[in-house]
């Protein structure tokens, strides 16, 4: 793509245009191999610019990794730990005083647009941060905002409504959580169709120097609330794919033997068993096809920076908050297991006059963060826990950590995890049960748990060590947990965090002052 004759040469940084889905596994890609889910756009971006085939989420769930993203900080930093919506006693909110992107880009004169989830905290909206567009509240497509209802009646639309709902059942006997349903709108009525009509809307105010700084830079924000179930989706894309062709995941064979007990009642929760098989690969085929008709958008918004002559001016990253199960481990949605099919997630950045490859590292949504600021010609220190991707983008060969460090606080209750993956295996440290350990040469679906098995004794004893020299290099207080527990070498400071005992005598010596 080249600029459009008569647009206007801008030098110093680029803009950004940030594309990000919801609950959306790397696995439906074309890309990614994915053969049958029609995703030409995400293909072609990738195609133009750096694919990282090994890009995870630092926590697999919405509002925890959304705020990692904001800060370049690790969940446990940040301390927004929780969706609002099941909230267990976590911030909801940023601290006042904890550095955001969106307030650095701001600060250097930046014109910002956020069209799109924020799910970003209670009290402070994307408009706190800087961001112009409209706010929407929570999880999913909010379909009765003034603005989207203004939208549809300005286009005699017809309105929202929906039909075949699909729902199992839960333990306790009653309805389980709405997993798909067919949408009675066209295309263009979709909540999907809308954002992007929006986002193009805003872009062209900032093509034309008319964001709220002029004709200075733009970073322009399109976050989709899907693929995250349920899949509400018009005809056309609920039937794309037909289910009697979709093969079920490997790891449906799921047993849960020698697993945390956790991960039994939450495939109860989503009610995987009271399903069906037709019904499972119904919501794959499901699954696939909002993600095919989120790829169309996508498309429109490439399609609108060729229109406006921006594609040599402007960065296109993509990336989601995390993935999914459907059905994988007998599960749904997300949750207390940490399986590559919720913590792998896409990671795209084209770059103009970058070359198109494929990048191997192990890299985080964090690292987009401090990339976001490289890109801006900004310090990227603030982002603590990030690192800039534009010299691997740039095909230099640079030093590279060869783990991924991951974590999670819970949902529903407070759950504590932490992960460290490496290209071959994976460790899960499960404080009120049993720790996990995938050989992910010899079993990449995580069906059999490793742990304590004598033929990986030094895999499990190396990736112990490493798991909490990281948690203690970086302050997070989960090694703590770690030192009396586990073979992780002597400890070198007071892990009972008290000071009684300084007074003690020499050993050997009596007793008393």
């Amino acid at each position: 793509m080249t600029r459009a004759a008569g647009s206007p040469e801008r030098t110093g940084p680029t803009n950004i245009l940030f594309l990000m889905t919801d609950q959306h596994t790397v696995t439906t890609l074309g890309c990614h191999g994915n053969t049958v889910v029609e995703t030409p756009h995400l293909d072609r971006l990738a195609a133009s610019g750096t694919r990282f085939s090994d890009c995870f989420t630092p926590t697999a769930i919405c509002t925890p990794a959304r705020a990692s993203l904001l800060t370049g900080a690790a969940p446990f930093r940040h301390k927004l730990l929780a969706n609002y919506e099941r909230n267990v006693g976590y911030m909801e909110d940023l601290a006042d005083d904890q550095f955001t992107f969106p307030e650095a880009l701001s600060a250097a004169g930046w014109n910002l647009g956020l069209v799109g989830k924020w799910h970003g905290g209670v009290r402070r909206d994307a408009a706190s941060y800087g961001f112009e567009g409209p706010h929407f509240e929570g999880w999913h497509n909010p379909v009765d905002h003034p603005d989207y209802l203004a939208y549809l009646a300005e286009r005699d639309l017809p309105p929202y409504r929906i039909s075949d709902l699909v729902r199992g059942t839960t333990p306790n006997g009653g309805e389980g959580n709405l997993l798909a349903a067919r949408l009675h709108q066209p295309l263009e009525a979709t909540f999907e169709h809308y954002l992007v009509t929006r986002s193009i809307e805003m872009m062209e105010r900032f093509a034309s120097g008319e964001g709220t700084r002029g004709e200075a830079p733009f970073f322009l924000a399109t976050h989709f609330f899907g693929p995250h179930l349920p899949y509400i989706l018009p005809d056309e894309w609920y039937d794309r794919y037909d289910p009697d062709e979709i093969e079920l995941p490997a790891s449906v064979a799921e047993t849960f033997e020698n697993k945390p007990p956790v991960q039994r009642n939450y495939s109860g929760l989503w009610t995987h068993d009271t399903l069906g098989e037709a019904t499972s690969r119904q919501l794959i085929a499901s699954y696939w096809g909002y993600v095919a008709m989120i790829d169309l958008e996508i498309g429109r918004l490439l399609d609108a920076l060729e229109r406006l002559g921006l594609t040599d001016t402007t960065s296109v990253l993509f990336t989601a908050d995390h993935g999914e199960f459907t059905g994988a481990h007998r599960l749904h949605d997300k949750g207390p297991a940490m399986y590559d099919d919720i913590y792998r997630i896409p990671g795209i950045v084209a770059v103009p006059g970058q070359p198109p490859q494929v990048r191997e590292e192990l890299v985080s949504l964090t690292d987009f963060t401090a990339t976001i600021l490289d890109l801006a010609g900004l310090p990227t220190a603030p982002a603590v826990d990030s690192r800039s991707l534009l010299p691997l983008v740039r095909g230099e060969r640079v030093p590279w950590s060869p783990t991924l460090l991951a974590e999670y606080h819970g949902h529903h209750f407070p759950y504590p995890q932490r992960m460290l993956r490496t290209r071959t295996h994976k460790l899960v440290v499960n404080p009120e049960s049993v720790n996990e350990l995938y050989d992910l040469v010899q079993d990449p679906d995580e069906l059999v748990n490793r742990v304590g098995d004598p033929a990986l004794a030094e895999v499990e004893h190396a990736l112990m060590h490493e798991l909490y020299r990281q948690l203690r290099d970086r302050g997070d207080n989960f090694a703590h947990w770690m030192t009396p527990m586990y073979d992780v070498g002597e400890a070198d400071y007071d892990s009972t965090m008290s000071s009684f005992e300084n007074g003690r005598h020499a050993a050997g010596s009596d007793a008393g002052p």
